[in-house]
């Protein structure tokens, strides 16, 4: 060997990784249970859980089974939950007056959980999309054609306050309406509810990702309803600048946590969002990364619990404090 290829290989970096021991103490990312929040579908009654055809191994839950839900998840290190209803056709209507209900489903399951299992942190979805027969996630304006931000986010704000009152720990807002985190801190304080927390979906794209999950709210009717789209308020993913704008807002506007969503195809918004910011930061793998797994895995094409802890660790490596994935369960367990 010659001199000079020598001192070629005076660094060795596969030196560190020669043995399991080696490549821990090397290791320089991790993901924990404690990092982890899954989301949970609540639905009325007491029938047994609904499979998510859509979403294999995720159910709807009635709050019975829902309190069972949450009292395993805390056994497995599991920091959160994040509650999403699916409501009876019967009570929705075009300006969601159920989610001012203050006994609608939603705020039920957080009164049984907080009583039942007070140690884990829940949280509660602010966006109208459960609620209303078009899916959107505000309140429709006949006249102007569109979404009606103002209105939609007086009642979000309302829906904020409604939540805490039932014993909520972080309040979600994921609408993409403009100024509603600044709204929605206003009624919190003002209701003497200054220790609830606001994740704001600040970055919340106009994905293909998001099939699964509405159907599993019975949403789905959003995709062309009033010749209108989410991508009137949900962020165009072809823009990296405009979802730094959303997120220096909504930090202005007094968020506790932001987040990107979708996860995996937006790693590079995750890792600018994380040098642009020193609060936590979130960031969701929604149901159709899910699906897809799920179904790559179903048809032996890939290694599913490899996959999952892949997916989840470049979510983390990215930058993520904390990930919503509805892996969280059975990554805790494995």
């Amino acid at each position: 060997m010659s001199e000079c290829y020598r001192l070629n290989l005076t660094r060795r970096p596969r030196r560190m990784r020669r043995t399991a021991s080696l490549r821990a103490l090397a290791c320089e990312t991790e993901v924990l249970p404690k990092h982890l929040i899954q989301p949970v579908f609540v639905i009325e009654g007491e029938g047994a859980p609904e499979p998510i055809e859509s979403m294999p191994g995720i159910f709807r839950l009635s709050i019975a089974d829902l309190i069972k839900e949450c009292r395993e998840l805390v056994t497995l290190g599991i920091s959160g939950v994040a509650l999403f209803p699916k409501l009876d056709a019967s009570l929705k209507s075009d300006d969601g007056r159920e989610a001012l209900n203050p006994e609608t489903l939603v705020l039920r399951a957080i009164r049984a959980i907080k009583a039942e299992v007070p140690e884990i942190t829940v949280i509660a979805d602010l966006a109208l999309d459960p609620y209303t027969v078009h899916g959107h996630d505000g309140l429709w304006d006949a006249a102007a054609q569109d979404l009606a931000n103002d209105a939609t986010v007086e009642v979000l704000a309302e829906m904020a306050v409604l939540a805490a009152e039932a014993g909520v720990d972080i309040v979600a807002p994921s609408d993409m309406m403009d100024g509603r985190v600044a709204a929605i801190r206003a009624a919190l304080d003002g209701n003497d509810f200054e220790k609830t927390a606001i994740m704001a979906y600040s970055a919340k794209f106009a994905s293909a990702y998001y099939g699964p999950f509405r159907d599993a709210v019975g949403s789905a009717s959003a995709a062309g309803t009033h010749s209108l789209d989410k991508r009137t308020y949900q962020l165009n993913p072809a823009n990296r600048r405009e979802a730094l704008t959303e997120i220096t807002l909504d930090e202005d506007e007094g968020a506790d946590i932001l987040m990107v969503k979708p996860a995996g195809p937006y790693l590079d918004i995750i890792r600018e969002v994380r040098e642009e910011t020193e609060l936590p930061l979130a960031a969701y793998q929604v149901s159709g990364e899910y699906a897809q797994i799920m179904a790559a895995a179903e048809r032996g094409w890939l290694d599913l619990e490899r996959c999952r802890d892949e997916s989840l660790l470049a979510i983390r490596r990215a930058g993520a404090d904390m990930i919503l994935t509805y892996f969280a369960k059975a990554f805790a367990a494995r």
